[in-house]
């Protein structure tokens, strides 16, 4: 097996061992077992700016994320489908200034959440201005949202296994007899 998609079994093992069951995320894979894409439903309060141009908090917020061919050595791709009000949120999800290779998968959807609650964001190279200004006027007003993921003691165990066409052939003639 190549070192990706060992990296991409090993990182959706432990996306559904640390969110299966967490009240704050839901984790949904998208596409086939292990996945390239994913869309994460955060509960957590984030901000979004309301018709009158003021930020004002909102109780969820998705992102999809979507693994790039050159991932791990190239960061994940993340998009918020709704707009947010963040300094590092734009068109994209701008975790550049917290990525690593090393982190996992789960690791960059906490970051996520942890922005969304504005306990991470960074000011100093931001994709939303106004919003790094807001921050600087209303330090004691962030974070928003103290709310830690991926927490909760999942006792699932997961196992992905190979099976090549010969042998789905046969488990299913098998199991029609």
């Amino acid at each position: 097996m190549n070192p990706r998609l060992r990296r991409l079994e090993n990182d959706y093992i432990e996306v559904r061992k640390r969110f299966d069951g967490d009240p704050y995320v839901q984790v949904i894979p998208i596409g086939t077992v292990p996945p390239q894409q994913y869309q994460v439903i955060y509960r957590v309060p984030s901000l979004r700016i309301n018709s009158k141009n003021d930020p004002v908090m909102v109780s969820q917020t998705i992102i999809n994320i979507s693994l790039p061919s050159s991932y791990p050595r190239v960061k994940p791709n993340a998009i918020s489908v709704d707009p947010v009000f963040h300094p590092n949120f734009g068109n994209y999800v701008c975790i550049a200034d917290f990525w690593s290779p090393a982190q996992s998968l789960s690791e960059i959807i906490v970051l996520m959440g942890d922005m969304l609650q504005w306990k991470k964001y960074n000011i100093r190279s931001p994709l939303n201005a106004i919003a790094a200004e807001w921050a600087v006027e209303h330090q004691g007003d962030i974070p928003i949202g103290n709310i830690e993921l991926g927490t909760v003691d999942s006792k699932l165990e997961i196992q992905i296994f190979e099976i090549n066409q010969t042998e789905l052939v046969e488990q299913v003639n098998n199991d029609r007899e």
